[in-house]
């Protein structure tokens, strides 16, 4: 291995280990904002489904992900020869490149962090072994074709075919924009329609444990890092400018979101700072190389306000996601995406020009595009699962599993020794 090589492959080591630290960093967050009875339910939803995950990538999910495009169409990869990832072991690594292992793994964790977002809508009340299949299923049927479109790229010598949105429609998403965020919002948004509403809703109780959220939102940043970050594939511009534009955004976000907050609702809350900076690294994912530090600015403030915003859509329209995945993931999602139509910085490592940059309106458009593609295959799929699941294996847990609480009555814990604290 020459030492460019090298050299790249310990920064993606290194943004792998960061990238791997948003697993924990999910379960706390998810957790502390769950009901005290369900919160360590909520964290083995995340645990889980990241598991689930893990194994089918490994036996199938790399190839039909980063495979060679079945009949060159750009939809899903072909996964023969690739079982078990056997063949990216020894495997030769091109000169300046990372060894095929390193950046299957590297995958792997985005594959298990986006069926953990969408845990954030069934807090409480799904069973969860229906869960560990519904995250199977949906992993199978949804991520992985859409990762194929978003992150599979033609090989330079013509030898393998990558997904469509990336190489025929030349959409912009660096880090996953439509395929992580947008894709786990939707399927969120859908299961919690097939779920139905928690008791009481929209009057469920506070969360648990804010400051286990916060914490759990702060491994998320550093999280971010490796996120973007590595998304670069090594050291390079892009790397630089991608974790520059995460940090600002981040911060960004938590001042927008802070702002509307105190206008709105008279107080600037924790749960309100650590929901804006997560709202502000979902919109600048996507951008995250192809706009300027103050482009990520504007989009990591506009973000956490698209996010405050649309957080009292479940009341208005009646769908319970639990911990809010869709306001947090899919709305943000597809603001940074679209963005990228008008701020994209001919400078910035893409060479992207956006409608404020002299650009015409043909970017915005294949943006748009790409998000609504996205939308609406897992929207439709997702449901697919769903009513599949709820017909035969049910989605819900009973009631009196509900009041309880699924700490007790599925995993025969408690987060808390309450008997301790009364004495």
């Amino acid at each position: 291995m020459d030492i460019t090589s090298q050299v790249n492959t310990g920064w993606m080591l290194t943004a792998t280990v960061a990238v791997t630290l948003m697993l924990p960093g999910l379960a706390l967050y998810y957790g502390g904002l769950s009901r005290t009875k369900n919160i360590l339910n909520t964290m083995m939803i995340v645990l889980g489904g990241f598991a689930v995950t893990a194994v089918i990538w490994v036996l199938y999910g790399y190839g039909l992900t980063l495979g060679d495009s079945v009949g060159g169409a750009g939809l899903i990869g072909d996964p023969s020869g690739l079982f078990g990832i056997q063949s990216l072991l020894g495997a030769e690594t091109p000169e300046g490149a990372v060894p095929g292992i390193l950046i299957a793994v590297f995958q792997l964790i985005f594959a298990g962090l986006t069926v953990g977002i969408i845990g954030g809508a069934v807090e409480g009340r799904m069973k969860f072994s229906s869960w560990l299949i519904f995250a199977g299923l949906w992993a199978t049927l949804v991520y992985f074709p859409v990762a194929h479109w978003v992150f599979a790229f033609d090989s330079a010598d013509g030898s393998v075919t990558g997904g469509w949105i990336a190489n025929s429609l030349h959409a912009i998403d660096f880090a996953g924009g439509t395929a992580v965020h947008l894709n786990a919002g939707v399927a969120a948004l859908v299961l919690a329609i097939f779920l139905g509403k928690r008791r009481h809703f929209p009057h469920v109780g506070r969360p648990g444990n804010l400051p286990i959220a916060i914490v759990g939102g702060g491994l998320l940043l550093v999280g971010w890092y490796g996120f973007n970050g590595g998304s670069s594939g090594g050291i390079n511009e892009s790397a630089g400018v991608a974790v520059t534009n995460t940090l600002v955004a981040a911060c960004a976000g938590l001042l927008g979101w802070l702002v509307v907050e105190r206008i709105v609702r008279k107080a600037a809350t924790s749960l309100g700072a650590i929901s804006g900076v997560l709202g502000g690294l979902v919109g600048i994912t996507p951008a995250a190389n192809s706009v300027s530090p103050i482009g990520a600015i504007i989009i990591g403030l506009l973000s956490g306000v698209v996010a405050f915003a649309t957080l009292g859509l479940k009341e208005r329209f009646g769908y319970d996601d639990a911990l809010d995945a869709v306001a947090i993931h899919m709305f943000p999602g597809i603001f940074g995406t679209l963005a990228i139509g008008f701020l994209a910085d001919p400078a910035s490592p893409a060479g992207a020009q956006g409608l404020f940059f002299g650009g015409d309106a043909s970017l915005l458009g294949t943006q748009a595009i790409a998000v609504l593609a996205v939308f609406a295959y897992t929207a439709v799929v997702t449901a697919l699962i769903s009513w599949v699941l709820s017909k035969t294996i049910g989605l819900r847990v009973g009631d009196g599993i509900e009041i309880m609480g699924l700490d007790t009555t599925l995993h025969a814990e408690t987060a808390y020794d309450l008997d301790d604290v009364r004495s």
